[in-house]
């Protein structure tokens, strides 16, 4: 037996497999007719794009072992889930990994079973697979994910199967620049594997359908070499990808010495549900959209189809595939690697397992002087870039910072003293910080950024990405996707934790007011807040120092999303180091000196999370203590929004007890927020106060104008505060109409101010703590 007899017979094998998940409970080898009680209730499952993924996965394996390479793959094709599933139960390594499920009749069976059925796993490739890092049922960032696998990665191939479905969506078509960013001498390589097999769930596809000399050209323009592998006839396409790839590995080799300037990709062209059903009742099913999810529908009801079914699989000649144990024959398993070498065995695929602690320098050593609270200012990201360029000069090969173009406008350009933003294209005497080693990736593609840090992160490195507040929204569904892959690992005991995802949103709702309405949108707050406590923590330091402290926990944590909202504007220095890391570690606390109730019961108070917000509040807190000397007030910030919630809802809330010392349960509580302010009230209906909870934050009031006039239009300035205070606090309105009228006069007046002058009044941009 041949080679490529052997790779056939595994692709065979991988095929049974693939079809018995999608139908059978029971009767794995087939040793009797199919029955109805042998197939499953509810048919799940996509079987158009599977066949094609089996004959990528019997071939690379083939080269793995013949060239000993280190190689994973990642599935893009949405619900590849069957194909990945039978190659690591092949593979042994599901086996392994769940020693329930053996290679044997009763292994299989259970495999079977278990495929897209109640208390089972999902019918795509999710985290329970051996050697996925790409969650498959959401389209579009495969490539980017592949990219993202291979940076500092230099030994390391990644095999991304392409569903031509997939092509079709903006990030996939910006994924094919990622080669731009690659270092051939420093990292791995991606092989693409275009997939063309015409169709998606109901219509033909836009790469399948245009001319192929059109379709080369395409690609060519990305940067690529294709080759082209097209046909139906498995002993035809056999040896035409044998020969292919012996050439794309020859080509990968020459690309990574230098060579080749194009690295290899491949189109290969099969029909939809390929050695399928070609005719079900009357009409065409292979090489048709038919073919894209169960061809056979009726199979428990319909003997007909059930007949259909079972000759399908005999097709594949399982007898010959499976000893009468189940268990796979030698000749399938004799291109299998060995060990680590699997595709669903291979470390990079549980990046835990590679996983290096950051060498973090003391972010102490950045640290604002702070003499007095709220005298003086800085800015935050300007601080924080300091220390991020310390981490990327003590961490050249383990450590990425990730933004759209927003480096330098985020206030991280500390970080170009020790590196470039990597660039493997063509440069001009006018460019700056551009080179093929540089350790900050910057495209205008949220997507590609989001991509390329969790394909980074799930291979064993660490990360930061920063953007605009606004535009965050344009991954919400990459969030998702990359959270609940998380809390899925997290009950998957041979997942070994990854380094967080740490998003840094700066250029923020507050201070776009040159840019206008369509950049000021605080809602990724409330996108995070939606997932299990498990994964995600949200932090809103109000300075510089309390930005370090959380930037140097965030790099240090595993397993989570970390969301960190921080100005590039500078603001007041509130707190000194050794206060900043006490008031980070509570995630929330009394400003002493801003307070006026120390030793007594407060008459409010006034609570913040944000750095403008907590600007203003601290304002109010100069103006009552000028206008109200006699009035009890409590100055509380919040820097961890979700030790607001109870403990039973997150490992970071405080009970009952710690709220209702630290807010009371019975004052009235002016919270000034930077998101909307619902969030807040969300996290705290349990509390026993929270009728008292008065909330101000963004409430889609905007516009281009000045900082304090976009505050006032959404009543969270210093001068609404006050007035609230007077509304809310029991028998204070008659005593103080004087002073809420001067603060609606006060208003008044610097809005007329903004709009004579384009400025807001000195007294209030300038504005320090009076006392």
């Amino acid at each position: 037996m041949d080679a490529l007899a052997h790779v056939d017979a595994y692709w065979r094998a991988a095929n049974y497999l693939s079809v018995g998940q999608i139908y059978l409970l029971d009767n794995p080898l087939l040793a009797e007719p199919l029955a109805p009680e042998h197939i499953k209730p509810r048919l799940l499952g996509h079987w158009g794009t599977t066949p094609g993924l089996n004959f990528c996965f019997a071939h690379l394996n083939r080269i793995i072992t013949e060239r000993d390479q280190d190689m994973i793959y990642i599935v893009g094709p949405g619900h590849g889930g069957p194909a990945a599933v039978a190659h690591a139960w092949l593979e042994g390594s599901y086996t392994e990994k769940y020693p329930d499920i053996g290679q044997d009749a009763v292994g299989m069976q259970r495999l079977f079973r278990q495929f897209s059925f109640p208390g089972g796993i999902p019918s795509h490739v999710a985290p329970e697979v051996p050697g996925s890092i790409h969650e498959g049922g959401e389209l579009g960032y495969s490539l980017a994910h592949a990219y993202g696998a291979a940076f500092d990665n230099p030994h390391l191939v990644v095999a991304c199967v392409i569903g031509d479905g997939e092509a079709e969506t903006g990030p996939l078509a910006a994924g094919w620049h990622s080669g731009k960013f690659l270092n051939r001498e420093h990292d791995g390589v991606v092989l693409p594997i275009l997939h063309l097999n015409g169709y998606k769930i109901a219509n033909p596809t836009v790469l399948a359908r245009i001319p192929e000399e059109e379709l080369v050209k395409l690609i060519e323009g990305y940067g690529y070499r294709p080759h082209i592998v097209s046909g139906d006839d498995p002993a035809v396409m056999h040896g035409l990808m044998a020969e292919t790839l012996e050439v794309v590995f020859d080509e990968i080799a020459e690309f990574k010495d230098g060579r080749a300037e194009r690295p290899p990709m491949i189109v290969l062209r099969t029909p939809k549900g390929w050695t399928g059903p070609r005719e079900v009742d009357g009409l065409p099913v292979e090489g048709t959209w038919r073919a894209h999810q169960v061809p056979l529908s009726a199979v428990r009801q319909n003997a007909e189809h059930r007949a259909m079914l079972e000759e399908w699989m005999r097709s594949y000649r399982p007898a010959e595939l499976f000893d009468d144990r189940g268990r796979p024959v030698a000749e399938i398993l004799r291109t299998v690697p060995q060990g680590p070498r699997r595709m669903s065995a291979n470390p990079h695929a549980n990046g835990g397992e590679l996983l290096k602690p950051l060498a973090l320098p003391d972010f102490r050593d950045h640290a604002v002087e702070v003499k007095a609270p709220a005298a003086q200012s800085s800015e935050p990201t300007k601080v924080l870039g300091q220390f991020l360029r310390d981490v990327i000069a003590a961490n050249p090969d383990n450590f990425r910072l990730m933004g759209p173009d927003e480096t330098a406008s985020n206030r991280l350009s500390a970080v170009f003293e020790v590196t470039d933003r990597v660039w493997d294209a063509e440069t001009l005497p006018t460019d700056e910080n551009l080179g093929p080693d540089g350790r900050v990736m910057e495209v205008l593609s949220e997507h590609l950024c989001q991509g390329w840090l969790e394909g980074y992160l799930l291979t064993g490195r660490h990360g930061l990405f920063n953007c605009y507040e606004a535009f965050i929204h344009i991954v919400d569904s990459m969030f998702n996707q990359h959270a609940k892959w998380l809390e899925s690992s997290h009950k998957i005991t041979w997942r070994r934790p990854v380094a967080s995802l740490n998003y840094l949103l700066s250029s923020h709702v507050w201070r776009q007011d040159h840019n206008g309405f369509s950049h000021q949108d605080p809602g990724f707050i409330d996108v995070v807040m939606n997932k299990k406590a498990s994964v995600v923590r949200i932090y809103l330091p109000p300075d510089a120092n309390t930005l370090l402290s959380v930037g140097d926990h965030c790099l240090r944590s595993r397993d989570y999303v970390n969301l960190v909202v921080a100005g590039k504007q500078p603001v007041l220095d509130l707190f000194t180091m050794e206060e900043a890391i006490a008031h980070c570690t509570r995630g929330l606390g009394i400003l002493e000196w801003a307070s006026t109730d120390a030793g007594a019961e407060p008459d409010v108070v006034l609570a913040c999370a944000g750095d403008v917000p907590t600007l203003e509040t601290l304002a109010a807190a100069a103006l009552l203590r000028e206008h109200l000397p006699e009035l009890k007030v409590r100055v509380v910030n919040v820097v961890d929004l979700m030790r607001l919630q109870p403990p039973s809802e997150h490992p970071h809330g405080m009970s009952d007890a710690e709220f209702d010392t630290l807010f009371t349960a019975d004052k009235p509580i002016i919270f000034n927020f930077h998101g909307y302010p619902w969030s807040i009230h969300r996290l705290t209906y349990r509390r026993r106060g929270h009728h008292n909870i008065h909330v101000r934050g963004y409430k889609e009031e905007g516009t281009t104008t000045t900082p304090f006039d976009m505050v006032m239009l959404n009543d969270i300035d210093r001068f609404h505060l006050v007035m609230d205070v007077v509304d809310r606090v029991p028998g204070l309105g008659a005593k103080a109409a004087h002073l809420r009228q001067q603060m609606v006069d006060e208003r008044l007046r610097a809005r007329a101010h903004t709009r004579e002058y384009g400025e807001d009044p000195a007294e209030i941009r300038d504005w320090t703590w009076p006392y």
